[in-house]
């Protein structure tokens, strides 16, 4: 079969969503034993995202080849359980700088570099590679932006063309906001109409609208946007408020976009997609009715979605170990020796997240402290790792000046260090340790039980390393370097044996983390949670009274 290309484009207003719809057609299309990829295109001209504050563009997520990458394919690697790679995220700053390239190697023969067609042909070469390959049946490739930004132009002229020279082994999806007016009482469908017209005006037909609603969009209402849209009644379907996002894959399929995109691309609906493993996932997700109360401490808790993988981790550990997730976010920067048992204290497990810099650093060092001495379950990630070490080295090991030399250069004691190989290095993007790396860890340990096996493979991103040079110190004292790097010794992996639970990796393993397969780490650190929030409940419940006279 050929390869099939779907299009998803926006319109209105941003964060609609066009990353949870890719998302979900992909889930339903490899239901349906199709073979998917997903990509995003985004605009901005940043080479990546990797340079860009989490205030500006939440989590930078890194694949599995150490690219840096949009927050979306998290959402993209969770719902399908396929990696991503370089190939997935493109912005205009690669596309821009590839051509760059060319045209001073000579490759354009002295033409006139222009938009059009170098520009956008550029982006229809990246946007056909993956197809290339062979290995898919659908690509699926989100247009970044809404219909109208002027940075989105180029890319969807690339569409146009490109929905010309594919014929029916393409389609155009195009998510808009139907706002609803209290005022009024009415849902309004004219900024649908105009957003439509805009795509129309830049030679683009949507062959399907998802309307993303908070109310219940009337039939007659969307035969009215069908024929104002000139898209057929049946494939004008509704994106309304789900509880969970691993909702909407179901919702999608109950109104046929699933089929209506194999019709639309010749491909015969034989069946219905095999959903059961994800019907089993969210009818545990809504049956739990007991809660795990996990604290997430880091200094961008504002903007949730800095911390996105992180959380969706946490959620599908809490299902698969039959709990409801109460996650709280705990900024570091508020977090002081005097307040942190007020802050921590009714917390079943606490996270130390990852992140740069000096800023909210000694609020994880009070958090790290207050969870050690009252043994609370910990998970130190990343930074959060480097700092259970910091902490441990000042309180436990006499080091009281103890710490990174990304925080303190001149420290006596730079227990967290510069790797050497990052030591010549000064471009700030792309050039950390990215990408997923062997760890070797000691059998026996608490990782290796949750993983079930000696020998795994992480993500990493990250500059500083443990410095090997205290290691001894550390494992005499009781903090064990579990797992290391086989080829560099890299220490990857700390945990202290004798507490309930306490696990720092420099790796990041959220990003593992998908709804078919939750992280071991995850699962094991909600469990030891779970079991802490038990034992606390029965030391409440007070003592029955012996009621035997002793005559």
């Amino acid at each position: 079969m050929e390869t099939k290309y779907i299009f998803v484009t926006g319109g209105v207003v941003s964060s609609l969503g066009k990353g949870i719809i890719s998302a979900s057609l992909a889930c339903l299309l490899k239901a349906h034993g199709q073979r998917v990829t997903i990509q995003k295109y985004d605009p901005y001209i940043n080479i990546d995202p990797g340079t860009l504050n989490p205030y500006e563009h939440g989590e930078c997520y890194v694949t599995v080849d150490g690219h840096e990458a949009d927050l979306d394919l998290g959402h993209y690697e969770r719902f399908t359980n396929v990696r991503t790679t370089r190939a997935n995220n493109v912005t205009t700053g690669r596309i821009y700088q590839s051509v760059i390239d060319k045209e001073r190697r000579g490759d354009y023969l002295g033409k006139t570099v222009q938009i059009v067609p170098h520009i956008t042909d550029e982006i229809k070469r990246n946007i056909m590679l993956l197809g290339k390959t062979g290995d898919y049946d659908y690509v699926i490739t989100e247009i970044g932006g809404t219909v109208g930004d002027i940075e989105s132009l180029p890319f969807l002229e690339s569409v146009r063309q490109l929905r010309w020279e594919l014929g029916d082994n393409s389609l155009c999806i195009h998510l808009t906001y139907v706002p609803y007016l209290h005022a009024a009482k009415e849902l309004k469908t004219k900024p649908t109409q105009h957003s439509v017209k805009q795509l129309q005006e830049l030679g683009i037909q949507p062959d399907i609208l998802v309307l993303r609603t908070e109310k219940d969009i009337p039939q007659q209402m969307r035969r009215k946007i069908a024929q104002f849209c000139n898209v057929a009644p049946d494939a004008v379907i509704q994106s309304i408020d789900c509880a969970s996002i691993y909702e909407v894959p179901l919702r999608m399929h109950d109104q046929h976009l699933d089929e209506i995109v194999l019709r639309k691309t010749g491909v015969e609906v034989k069946s219905a997609p095999d959903m059961g493993a994800w019907l089993h996932f969210v009818d545990r997700l809504h049956s739990a009715s007991e809660t795990v109360t996990i604290g997430l401490v880091g200094k961008y808790v504002e903007l949730q979605d800095a911390y996105k993988s992180i959380s969706e981790a946490l959620l599908h550990a809490a299902v698969y170990n039959d709990r409801k997730l109460d996650l709280c976010y705990i900024h570091s920067e508020k977090l002081y020796d005097h307040n942190v048992d007020e802050m921590l204290g009714g917390l079943d497990g606490v996270i130390i997240a990852p992140g740069f810099g000096q800023r909210g650093i000694e609020g994880k060092f009070a958090a790290l402290k207050w969870c050690r001495e009252h043994d609370i379950p910990t998970f130190g990630i990343c930074l959060g790792m480097q700092c259970m070490v910091i902490e441990y080295a000042r309180n436990v090991l006499g080091l009281p000046e103890a710490n990174s030399t990304e925080m303190n250069p001149s420290t006596p004691h730079n227990v967290i260090d510069l790797m050497e190989e990052q030591k010549s290095i000064h471009n700030m993007g792309g050039t950390m340790r990215l990408g997923a790396y062997d760890c070797r860890l000691q059998p026996g340990s608490r990782v290796a039980g949750a993983y079930g096996t000696t020998d795994v493979k992480e993500r990493h991103r990250h500059r500083f390393e443990f410095n090997n040079d205290y290691r001894r110190l550390f494992e005499q004292a009781g903090m064990k370097c579990v797992g290391e790097n086989p080829a560099t010794g890299l220490v990857e992996v700390v945990e202290i044996p004798g507490k309930r639970w306490w696990v720092g990796t420099q790796y990041h393993p959220e990003y593992s983390s998908t709804v078919l397969s939750p992280h071991p780490l995850f699962l094991s650190f909600v469990a030891a949670a779970v079991k802490y929030h038990e034992e606390k409940l029965l030391q409440t419940i007070p003592a029955e009274t012996d009621q035997t006279t002793i005559e």
